[in-house]
């Protein structure tokens, strides 16, 4: 083979290597946009449950094809609190045995002999699938068209890869080098190191396939190299975790260490099986007597074998691993420190559109919680002028500018996201609206606070009925907060419409107050200074109401595009 032919090869090899990510990239986030709605619900579920957490990551890994995806989308899960890093670490050792369904898949393919190949025949699908891109009018039918291209293009890329690593074989150099790689250690730390620089332990264990279907290394190479995509695999969760809080790092190094744990079981029982059987044993004879004939199989069994046992042999000793990362990245003493962030959400969940936009809803509910929490403290203040909690008003405040200008970010960034449903981007484009009518509630709250400041420097307060119309005109606010959250939370049109009776009631209630004033300021029993604080605060409670039925009215919206579709 001439040097036009070496290049030939590994032009092939870097083409192949391309379609296949693209291909993963492709069937990933269409996969993600087809079952937004169950894996929303699929990862919501997480709970103290360890079989659950092995079971969720499991499924939500196969369902996304993506062990990368889910092991972030967790470590922005423990970031933000909503799971414990010991459910953590049970979502990543399924997420583990997910990833494990792609090789399945690829070792399939590659049957064929004197019939048409199963690989020609799945890369079939890429052309079945962009014809429904092309030439469907539904957004849902576009979607599986992705998810059919992507899963033959993960062929296509595959018959490339098999072909330059038959190119390869045939150069008696190349099998030497290969030949004399024989060390398990160096073999692992290959592995690793391919896996890192291409961030895909699906790649590099498809790579490996292709090299012991054509024969350029052993089972048992493969077999180490394997074993080494798996700490290599580990590089997104580390690159995740470092830009994140304390439990996100923790959670990246449990994922670090489970990895290292089960390559060093199996190469320290690897040595033992061969010192113990004079080297007449190791794994790759082993699977080569259960599925003779068939590399594929043999590799890909293997690695499905390799990361079930070590979840079986990890689970138990979870709480021992939590430990032991809690130990090795301790708590910083910041205690008196309170650093602002979003609650529910961060960066990495942009790696996971669908379940980011469930995200972004509780976000937006918690902004608008604290808004309410700081009308309650305005409205406390100014009728008792005890201003004992003003420090912590305008620490929520502040909070609530920040996850303003935060939010929206996050969500200008999430609506250019792949894998997004119709739904989904309409649903995004109402948030905008919503986040600045949560924040302005936020600021008719800090007026009332501001009218205590100058009824206190007055030396005035409100009469006991004006106190009583304010309790009054409170408890409406509160039932239309509550009929909001409902209607916002649940997309629900019956409470949107009990809603607007509460709006109506609130405005009502305000002109009532307006009038009662007149009469009290007229009976002398209140002073014109008084008044005009009362009168403010009326109007901006009212203004309030205003904002809250806002952001109740988006749903409209929402459910119109969904009967549409």
């Amino acid at each position: 083979m001439g040097t036009t032919a070496i290049v030939s090869a590994i032009l092939t090899l870097l083409a192949g290597i391309g379609i296949f990510l693209v291909a993963c990239q492709m069937m990933s986030s269409n996969l993600e946009s087809a079952s937004s709605a169950k894996l929303k619900s699929l990862f919501a579920k997480a709970s103290k449950s360890k079989l659950l957490g092995v079971g969720i990551g499991t499924v939500g890994t196969a369902a996304i094809q993506s062990s990368g995806a889910t092991t972030v989308m967790t470590i922005g899960f423990v970031n933000t609190g909503i799971i414990s890093l010991t459910q953590a670490a049970t979502i990543i050792y399924g997420a583990n045995i997910g990833t494990t369904v792609t090789a399945q898949i690829v070792a399939l393919g590659m049957f064929g002999g004197n019939s048409i190949s199963t690989s020609i025949i799945f890369s079939a699908f890429a052309g079945l699938g962009a014809f429904l891109i092309v030439f469907s009018k539904k957004a849902a039918l576009k979607t599986w068209g992705g998810i059919l291209a992507g899963f033959g293009m993960l062929f296509v890329g595959l018959s490339l890869m098999s072909g330059s690593m038959e190119d390869f074989a045939a150069l008696q150099g190349v099998k030497d080098f290969l030949a004399g790689i024989r060390n398990p250690l160096l073999l692992v730390l290959t592995g690793a190191v391919i896996t890192a620089i291409i961030q895909s332990s699906s790649v590099m264990t498809s790579i490996a396939l292709a090299m012991c279907v054509t024969g350029l290394i052993s089972l048992d190479q493969g077999i180490f190299l394997t074993m080494g995509s798996n700490i290599g695999s580990c590089v997104v969760a580390i690159i995740a975790g470092v830009t994140s809080g304390i439990n996100a790092k923790r959670t990246a190094l449990i994922h670090l260490l489970f990895n290292c744990t089960g390559v060093l079981i199996f190469m320290l029982a690897g040595s033992l099986l061969k010192l113990f059987t004079s080297g007449n044993l190791s794994y790759g004879t082993m699977f080569e007597s259960a599925f003779p004939g068939a590399p594929q199989t043999q590799l890909a069994m293997f690695h499905t074998f390799f990361n079930v046992i070590t979840v079986l042999i990890m689970l138990p000793l979870t709480g021992a691993l939590v430990s032991l990362v809690c130990r090795m990245i301790p708590q910083k003493d910041d205690s008196d420190v309170e650093i602002l962030k979003l609650k529910y959400i961060d960066d990495n969940m942009l790696r996971t559109p669908p379940l980011a936009v469930e995200q972004t809803k509780r976000e937006i509910l918690g902004m608008a919680e604290l808004a309410m929490e700081n009308f309650d403290r305005a409205v406390a203040i100014i009728t008792t002028l005890d201003f004992k909690e003003r420090e912590l008003f305008d620490k929520v405040e502040e909070k609530i500018n920040f996850i303003n200008r935060t939010l929206v970010d996050f969500v200008v960034r999430l609506s250019g996201r792949k894998g997004l449903s119709e739904h989904d981007h309409i649903y995004l484009s109402t948030t905008y609206r919503t986040v600045r009518d949560v924040e302005r509630i936020g600021d008719y709250a800090k007026n009332i606070a501001e009218y205590a400041d100058a009824m206190q420097e007055a030396g005035q307060h409100f009469s006991d009925d004006a106190l009583y119309e304010i309790s009054q005109l409170k408890i409406l606010i509160h039932q239309l907060y509550d009929k909001t959250c409902e209607a916002y939370r649940g997309e629900l049109i019956d409470a949107l419409d009990q809603a607007n009776v509460i709006e109506e009631q609130i405005d009502e209630f305000t002109k009532m107050m307006e009038a009662n004033h007149v009469t009290r300021l007229s009976n002398g029993n209140c002073t014109p200074v008084t008044g005009t604080f009362y009168l403010e605060l009326s109007s901006d409670s009212e203004r309030i109401a205003d904002h809250l039925i806002n952001v109740a009215k988006t749903i409209r919206r929402i459910k119109k595009v969904s009967y549409q579709s």
